[in-house]
């Protein structure tokens, strides 16, 4: 159904200035994704995968094309104007934690909770990192904390707003194989138990096979 699209791309491309003249990253690239969808987005390295990423959440404007969240043009916005967007509709995971190193746990949950000028943002945060099985961690800093708590903060951190959908840059690339398949199913346990939309760029093929569809890219072109 039309209506429950909360992303949508329509002949997205990325070009970019180069020595040896324009360099195309990504070419005409169209998806939609639905709510509560999970969509893995695999290719090789330097096939586009996290340009469109980049694109697809606002951190980037395409060269031509749109990109449509909850049924608003971001590229019709400013630079505010997109980040007002990804306050309010859009999570991040990625692969590197992006943690606040001078922020406890649940400070950094807290963060966005306090952006949007929410009064109850530690009783929210302190729900939230419960949830991913955190509660003895909440006044540790990050340094304190193993690579596998740090992320499950960071998705504390990208669930608790509530998204309409959440973007996980290779969620699990720094982490060991059981730590990583925690994550995961940490992941998609939410993506179920919140409705978010989740899009994920991953090198794992067991990752991707979990989602509801995998699109795949190759040189900066859509072939599935």
């Amino acid at each position: 159904m039309q209506d429950s699209i909360v992303l949508e791309a329509r002949n997205v491309s990325k070009t970019v200035a180069s020595p040896e003249g324009p360099l195309t990253i990504l070419a005409d690239v169209s998806l939609s994704v639905s709510k509560g969808e999970t969509l893995a987005i695999v290719g090789a390295s330097g096939a586009g995968k996290s340009t469109l990423l980049a694109l697809l959440a606002g951190l980037d404007s395409p060269s031509t094309g749109k990109v449509l969240i909850a049924g608003i043009d971001l590229t019709a916005l400013d630079e505010d104007g997109r980040a007002a967007i990804r306050g309010r509709h859009i999570g991040f995971v990625f692969q590197s934690f992006h943690l606040i190193p001078s922020l406890t746990a649940i400070e950094n949950v807290m963060l966005p909770l306090e952006l949007g000028g929410r009064r109850d943002a530690r009783q929210v945060a302190a729900a939230a990192l419960a949830q991913v099985g955190l509660m003895p961690r909440l006044a540790h800093y990050p340094k304190q904390l193993s690579g596998g708590e740090q992320q499950r903060v960071a998705i504390a951190r990208a669930f608790v707003t509530h998204p309409a959908v959440l973007f996980a840059d290779e969620p699990t690339g720094n982490l060991d194989t059981s730590t990583g398949q925690r994550v995961t199913d940490l992941l998609f346990e939410l993506n179920r138990s919140t409705g978010s939309t989740l899009v994920l760029v991953t090198h794992d093929r067991e990752l991707a096979r979990r989602c509801d569809r995998v699109l795949q890219l190759d040189a900066g072109h859509r072939v599935n």
